[in-house]
């Protein structure tokens, strides 16, 4: 079902201000790996590839696109069939629209990986499911930090909020997969 003949691989957010030790303990040492070997699966089978990249325009962010962090990391190699920019969550509010585009190519089905797993990334899903589209979520080709518990004071970390954007996805938004499962599958 989510084979490169149909589903496109949208690879999101996978820039170089995210390996700052400021954002905090991250999870899945493994992320970077899995997003090449999507990527290389995808390539290999002649399948549909889009980077998107978050050109942030908050004051003195590192993924301004005047800073270095903007850049992607060198497991985003190549060019991809589409580049989109954002400013926001989704990766379907962007410059130039995804969504047109991907209909334009009669694609129907998309592959969510990259960074972050509860942010962009779930924010992706959700709206791609929203608008018609079959959704995997490529799990382990996504990572996250830890974040403050609002609501009991500490710390929530990035593990507990992977297992909870898989929980809030799957079956609902989309089919929570491995990369295994991704490239064994097709």
């Amino acid at each position: 079902m989510f084979s490169p003949d149909r589903a496109a691989l949208l690879l999101i957010d996978v820039q170089q201000a995210f390996a700052d030790p400021a954002f905090g303990t991250r999870n899945n040492p493994d992320c970077e790996a899995n997003v090449g070997r999507l990527l290389a699966h995808w390539r290999e089978h002649g399948g549909t590839v889009v980077f998107v990249r978050h050109d942030s325009t908050e004051p003195g962010s590192t993924l301004a696109p005047s800073q270095p962090g903007n850049a992607f990391q060198p497991v985003i190699e190549g060019e991809p069939d589409l580049l989109v920019t954002k400013e926001v969550h989704s990766a379907f509010i962007g410059t130039p629209p995804l969504e047109p585009w991907l209909r334009e190519r009669g694609i129907d089905a998309i592959v969510v990986a990259g960074i972050q797993t509860n942010m962009c990334c779930e924010t992706t899903a959700r709206m791609g499911a929203n608008l018609g589209f079959d959704v995997a979520f490529a799990l382990d080709a996504t990572h996250t930090f830890d974040l403050p518990d609002v609501v009991g004071g500490g710390r929530i970390d990035a593990d507990t909020l992977t297992r909870v954007t898989a929980a809030n996805l799957h079956d609902e938004f989309a089919q929570v997969l491995s990369t295994d499962e991704l490239i064994d599958g097709s």
